[in-house]
């Protein structure tokens, strides 16, 4: 069986008559990249809040490496470290300054802190930048000084919140370097995001989540290949793309070739088309009659 670092059994969170997170059950392993995907809204960032113990659920069962949440949440917290999506740093003090104020909430010893943090430093690349104020640092930057912070007391479990919306692209890459540096050290990751590239190149599982419940699980080739591994991209007569999925590559050809004059593309499939067709795409023929 696996080493479950992670257990989640009926998790429900609501917000008066709201139902945000609706009966879910989750299963992380120690050592994976996990990846919890859902469009804005769909529960991400409530489900990872009452996972880290900063939200009490409604209902439901969480049990950290051991530690069941209801009863020693203390105990879990020593075990995770939390980088959430907005930046929390002190824009008055140096890089270096913030570092050491978290590593003392978490009573470490100064010696041992500054060893730490110089370890840390030296694997994210973060050492030339100590010493300037979070105002000097680009977004990427920021955000991996969040993300030291959250190492600093050698969690077990990495939660990540959306680690690089509104980043760049060349931003991007660096955390998802640095993400699966840290992986290969030991650290489980648990990441929440709505970029399907992101965990595609990243996640061992994903969990897709939709208006409060999980719709599916498993890797991205998996998910991928339950709608078929080759995907054929056309357009409509209305305009519109469309996709079809097909289980082996002399399907999928037949069908490109008869499609090939509407502007048809044969490709394999993505995660993002799988995502899709679990969260359902926008409807446009409102939009057109507004439009005219």
């Amino acid at each position: 069986m696996p080493d479950d670092i992670i257990v989640v059994e009926g998790l429900t969170v609501r917000f008066g008559d709201f139902t945000a997170v609706d009966d879910i059950s989750l299963t992380v392993r120690r050592g994976e990249i996990y990846g919890f995907l859902g469009p804005n809204g769909a529960g991400k960032t409530t489900t990872a809040r009452a996972v880290t113990t900063m939200r009490r659920p409604t209902a439901g069962r969480i049990v950290i490496d051991g530690h069941d949440v209801s009863v020693d949440a203390r105990g879990a917290r020593e075990l995770i470290g939390v980088c959430q999506q907005n930046l929390a740093l002190d824009v008055d003090i140096s890089i270096r300054e913030n570092i050491i104020s978290k590593g003392v909430l978490h009573r470490i010893p100064r010696k041992e802190l500054e060893a730490r943090m110089m370890e840390l430093s030296d694997v994210i690349g973060l050492t030339p930048f100590l010493d300037k104020l979070p105002r000097d640092l680009s977004g990427g930057w920021k955000r991996k000084t969040v993300i030291l912070c959250a190492l600093i007391h050698k969690p077990s479990i990495l939660f990540l919140d959306e680690p690089t919306a509104g980043l760049d692209t060349q931003s991007r890459h660096m955390l998802w370097d640095i993400i699966r540096i840290l992986n290969k050290r030991g650290t489980t990751v648990f990441i929440t995001t709505h970029y399907m590239d992101e965990a595609e190149s990243l996640c061992d599982r994903v969990s897709i989540i939709t208006k409060g419940k999980i719709r599916a699980t498993g890797t991205p080739r998996e998910l991928c290949e339950k709608f078929g591994s080759f995907t054929v991209e056309y357009n409509a007569e209305d305009g519109k793309r469309l996709v079809k999925f097909f289980h082996t590559r002399e399907e999928a050809k037949q069908f490109y070739a008869e499609k090939e004059s509407e502007g048809a593309v044969l490709r394999g499939t993505h995660l993002e088309d799988v995502f899709l067709e679990y969260s359902g795409k926008i409807d446009v023929s409102r939009i057109e009659e507004v439009m005219g």
